[in-house]
């Protein structure tokens, strides 16, 4: 099984950037935390950050027929593209939306995700903690597919 993990613009200033908000773990302080807990889970992770629209459009391309689930972190583009929101659903790879503050409590504009309505879930508010959850829910969503795919081979 794997999972590609996809972070997008400043997630990359995690641990420097409004800690009262994003807290003081950095991105690979996250990223390492996850990949315990995958190799604990027999979950084969890796890990990409851009701060471009594109070169995200074009990593969640590259997961088709690649990967199990993408757990996805779009930062602001949540809120403005519309291109992530068609790669994800193009590929049709599972996708679990992550935010780490509860994007409905903060301004207006970010309180819309062009993301959601595509995504398999969404984790939002739980701090770096969601990444946690995001990546169980994600492992989770997979092995329910290779049940599923194994109960149709038998029939």
């Amino acid at each position: 099984m794997k999972i590609s993990v996809i972070q997008g613009p400043n997630l990359n200033m995690l641990g420097v950037r409004e800690k009262a908000l994003y807290g003081a773990m950095t991105m690979d302080n996250i990223h390492a935390e996850m990949r315990k807990i995958a190799e604990q889970n027999g979950a084969e992770i890796e890990f990409y950050q851009s701060n471009l629209e594109g070169e995200i459009v074009d990593r969640i391309q590259e997961c088709y027929g690649e990967t199990d689930a993408i757990i996805l972190n779009p930062g602001a583009y949540t809120h403005t593209s519309i291109a992530i929101r068609d790669a994800i659903t193009a590929v049709g790879v599972p996708t679990i939306e992550i935010h780490i503050t509860n994007i409905a409590r903060r301004e207006e504009f970010r309180q819309n995700s062009y993301i959601s309505p595509v995504a398999a879930g969404v984790i939002s508010g739980f701090g770096p903690f969601g990444y946690h959850l995001a990546l169980l829910s994600a492992i989770q969503i997979a092995r329910e597919i290779d049940a599923q795919k194994a109960a149709n081979n038998k029939q």
